[in-house]
């Protein structure tokens, strides 16, 4: 194979460049199955086989919904465009009403689920739907199996006929449908090419080390563009892909699979560092005497020395004797995190590059396939508080009004069935982020907040709500908040407070108070607490800034609830809604 134009074609590269035995590694009853790139292509062109048998012509539509990432995932994938069909991946955790209107609007044909509970969801609106049939990776009584259409294309009589299909499938050619989270409104279904991601697997490549046969776990949904692109670039390194269990067991898979780098979201970082510092409080003399030393240092760090010979003397130190446990709790040999999504609080960027486990800042779009800039720890590329330098063939430029906008081979199609929402995003070649953002005069790249989330005080101040967020979740204390004050005489926030963390501190520093997040939310203790972590933030900002008033909820923020979408973004409209009530009680309180 010369060059991969298509995306089907990664797998093939792998088999005739380094075949593995463990190219994808599913856990299957308490022990990892691994499956080989030759018996992965095996099944990828039995499956295309069936398809073909089925019906399934050139632009159909198939979709694919898994609660975890799994080996069955990508068969499908490979399987359904070598056909020259399309793959529409759908967020498992979303309602059966955003199912049906994203199935319609795709006008997918079939539908593949991973378990009973994406199926039962499922079987509520198919009728309403075009699926033909649903098939289901797990054995479910009364619901059609996917090793059912393995066997189907066991019969390679009409190869020759998936052969012509893939041949026929050009790099420019419609390859999936995304459709994005959404924090408002119906999701747009954006539009990628087979070389819309091909480039931009090739344009990541060059900015991270990946050896092969190294091992990484795969656990953001690979529903997701960003994981998605990343296990393409695995798949073409020659990496044996291990998926994880589910987020509740990643902390035993990592020890399992040891893998050499993984890729996150901040809020899993965030997560990752308050259980490392709730057990450092509980250590005791000495021991915790040198965690918190070690932590202290560690938000000084600056990559390539820049802190000088005495500051490497002491990193050194707190390295042997703190950091290499956090190292092994991370399995112990993560070489670096890939972090997309949303924004990396610095100070996180500080302490896991100081405990030798640097996280790349990564930016992009769902509509960039995703990758817009990518950091690279070696040749100066890694500036933390930044997002990297822009991939090669991307170019990307800050309009007036600071918007980001960039322009490459990674930019989508458009949004399926929506021109109108296509022309709103883009001038000429040029695709409007919505980010707002700023680049230094090494080409470094800041994100500084969303362009629509900025909001205007009844006084006519501008308030950037992403800036005053990102400040106060580093406190242990919060773990979630929105800053609102649109229209209104003064910035004030919602806060969903670390109950966990909270009750913990309560219980410890204070007289215990009853377990329960009501209890905790209306503590005046916690709240007092919360006011000195408010008043501290507040400092950093104009006066017109500062966040005068807040108040606590008393429940979680969760994707299930609607507070979250699927990549844990807020849905600031719907907690606005959720919390009418309270937004009242700040600005328009009872006399």
């Amino acid at each position: 194979m010369t060059e991969i134009t298509r995306l089907f074609e990664f797998p093939y590269y792998q088999l005739e460049n380094n075949p593995l035995d463990n190219a994808l590694v599913t856990k299957h009853n308490d022990k990892w199955v691994n499956t080989s790139t030759k018996e992965y292509l095996d099944k990828a062109n039995a499956l295309s086989r069936a398809l073909v048998k089925l019906g399934v012509n050139k632009d159909d539509k198939i979709a694919i919904i898994s609660t975890t990432n799994r080996t069955e995932w990508h068969i499908v994938d490979i399987g359904a465009l070598q056909t020259g069909a399309q793959t529409v991946p759908i967020y498992p955790t979303i309602s059966s009403e955003d199912y049906e209107y994203i199935l319609n609007h795709s006008e997918s044909i079939y539908c593949f689920v991973s378990d009973d509970v994406i199926l039962e969801k499922i079987n509520k609106i198919k009728s309403k739907t075009k699926l033909k049939e649903v098939y289901s990776f797990e054995d479910i009584e009364g619901c059609k199996n996917y090793a059912e259409l393995i066997e189907l294309g066991n019969d390679p009589s009409n190869q020759d006929i998936v052969e012509e299909r893939k041949d026929a499938v050009k790099p420019e050619d419609l390859a999936t449908i995304i459709y994005t989270s959404g924090t408002t409104g119906k999701p747009k279904g954006v539009m990628l090419s087979h070389n819309n991601i091909v480039s931009n697997v090739f344009a990541v490549e060059k900015k991270f080390p990946l050896e092969k046969n190294h091992k990484i776990l795969s656990f953001l949904p690979v529903c997701h563009i960003f994981e998605r692109t990343f296990l393409y670039l695995c798949q073409y390194c020659c990496l044996s892909i291990h998926f994880a269990e589910s987020i509740e067991k990643i902390g035993d898979n990592l020890k399992e699979v040891k893998p050499s780098m993984i890729t996150v979201v901040p809020r899993l970082i965030e997560k990752v560092f308050d259980k490392i510092i709730a057990k450092g409080q509980d250590l005791k003399g000495i021991k915790k005497g040198l965690f918190f030393w070690a932590v202290e240092l560690g938000t000084k760090y600056q990559p390539y020395g820049q802190n000088g010979w005495f500051y490497e003397q002491k990193l050194k130190l707190a390295r042997k004797l703190i950091f290499s446990k956090w190292q092994e709790a991370l399995g112990g040999n993560i070489e670096f995190m890939a972090s997309g999504s949303a924004a990396l609080q610095p100070r996180l960027g500080h302490i896991f590059g100081a405990a030798n486990m640097p996280i790349m800042e990564c930016y992009g779009l769902t509509e960039t396939s995703p990758g817009i800039s990518v950091s690279d720890r070696r040749n100066g590329g890694w500036k933390i508080g930044y997002v990297g330098k822009a991939v090669d063939d991307v170019e990307v430029k800050i309009a007036e009004d600071g918007e980001i906008l960039c322009k490459g081979p990674n930019i989508m199609m458009g949004y399926y069935k929506n021109p109108e929402k296509t022309k709103e995003v883009m001038t000429g070649d040029y695709f409007h982020t919505g980010d707002k953002g700023e680049i230094d005069s090494e080409g470094f790249i800041k994100i500084t907040g969303r362009k629509k989330e900025m909001f205007k005080t009844s006084g006519g101040k501008y308030i950037v709500p992403t800036l005053l967020e990102n400040e106060l979740k580093q406190s242990l204390f919060i773990e979630q908040i929105m800053v609102i004050g649109e229209g209104e005489k003064m910035a004030a926030a919602l806060i969903q407070p670390n109950f966990e963390f909270v009750h913990e501190w309560v219980t410890l520093k204070h007289h215990p108070i009853e377990n329960s997040f009501e209890a905790i939310a209306n503590s005046e203790i916690v709240q007092q607490r919360i006011q000195k972590e408010i008043d501290e933030c507040n400092q950093k900002f104009g006066k017109w800034e500062q966040i005068k008033i807040f108040r606590l909820t008393s429940e979680e923020w969760s994707i299930d609830s609607g507070h979250l979408t699927p990549t844990m973004k807020m849905r600031r409209s719907v907690i606005k809604e959720k919390y009418h009530d309270l937004i009242e009680s700040i600005y328009r309180p009872a006399k």
